[in-house]
């Protein structure tokens, strides 16, 4: 005989959060009704990437309340990135909904990618008509970086898109196998493929606090992504070094003719020096290039497990997930690794 499996709900909704506690009530108070009323049962799944605010005690009481709001707590911050796909893993619905805690992905476009989810599309994803409220600066490099990425990148990033979107149970299957510690989840999400369609919509003024992206994080997350799906990177210098090699020829070929028919010609310190600094540049930024690649190889082998967790709430484990007891007291909490 088999058992009884408890069906899931219509619809899950992953929150990662980091220091949200001024947005959570908010969030619910607009999250909730929208949910509401256009599906029949959901679950919001939280995901708290090592919040030090109250976070984590405002979801405690939330869930007594409410038993449909779930919420799964990292031992430290290991990123959104690594906290979508935790979410993604806890996530029982016949679709989910991922987004973010700030009120920036407005509740009320959910019913519209449930709309277009029943009408037989498995991706469907929010997209940016304007981006007034990042700072210019922001803005520019962010095109820069989609058309370096459209130049060189494996697949296709569709214009606007973000983390704001709906995936089908089958897409979220197919994003569990990937378990790269480097992740680029928008790159992801259209890499899987599967029939997929936009929905455009304006991006809200954020509830409260200041983004946790900085430029930095920028910088490294946009690196992340060109080198998880190009290897351009590293094509580049081979024909650097090629061209490099051209012109070095060309050169010596020069100064060989120009000894032979004027004699020999003392070179200038000057001109020795910047040569030397130059190539030497090009030398240590190809390395550079070669050390990134070599950095996130390093990760990928020690195959450590993408996240911790410190508490589930509304949750059960995984069983993918493996569990592991403090030594000294067996009574401890166990945290889960996956």
């Amino acid at each position: 005989m088999q058992p009884d499996v408890k069906p899931g709900p219509e619809l899950s909704v992953v929150v990662p959060i980091f220091n949200e506690a001024q947005n959570l009530r908010p969030l619910l108070d607009r999250l909730v009704p929208a949910l509401e009323g256009c599906v029949q049962s959901f679950e919001i799944v939280f995901v708290n990437d090592g919040s030090r605010d109250d976070s984590v005690e405002i979801l405690r009481k939330a869930h007594d309340r409410d038993p449909r709001l779930r919420l799964l707590s990292f031992s430290r911050n290991f990123g959104k990135e690594i906290a979508i796909a935790a979410g993604l893993d806890h996530a029982d619905g016949a679709a989910v909904v991922i987004m973010d805690a700030d009120l920036q992905h407005p509740p009320e476009m959910i019913p519209a990618f449930v709309e277009k989810w029943r009408e037989g599309y498995q991706n469907v994803y929010g997209q940016r008509v304007d981006r007034s409220a990042d700072t210019p600066l922001r803005r520019a490099l962010t095109r820069r970086f989609y058309h370096i990425f459209g130049r060189i990148g494996e697949t296709d990033l569709p214009e606007g898109a973000g983390d704001f979107r709906l995936l089908d149970a089958q897409a979220v299957a197919a994003l569990r196998t990937m378990r790269e510690h480097a992740r680029f989840s928008k790159g992801l999400y259209a890499w899987i493929g599967f029939r997929s369609v936009g929905v455009p919509f304006e991006v809200g003024a954020r509830a409260a606090g200041q983004s946790k992206f900085s430029y930095r994080k920028l910088v490294h997350f946009a690196l992340d992504g060109i080198m998880s799906f190009t290897t351009a990177p590293l094509r580049i210098w081979t024909y650097a070094g090629l061209i490099v090699s051209a012109f070095a020829m060309a050169m010596a070929s020069f100064y060989l003719l120009r000894t032979l028919i004027f004699g020999v010609d003392v070179p200038g310190y000057a001109s020795l020096m910047v040569s030397l600094a130059f190539f030497s540049g090009v030398q240590l930024v190809s390395l550079g290039v070669l050390g990134e690649y070599v950095g996130r190889i390093f990760a990928e082998v020690k195959r450590r497990p993408l996240y911790l967790i410190e508490e589930r709430i509304g949750l059960d484990a995984r069983g993918d997930a493996v569990s592991v007891r403090r030594p000294a007291d067996a009574a401890a909490p166990r945290p889960d690794v996956a």
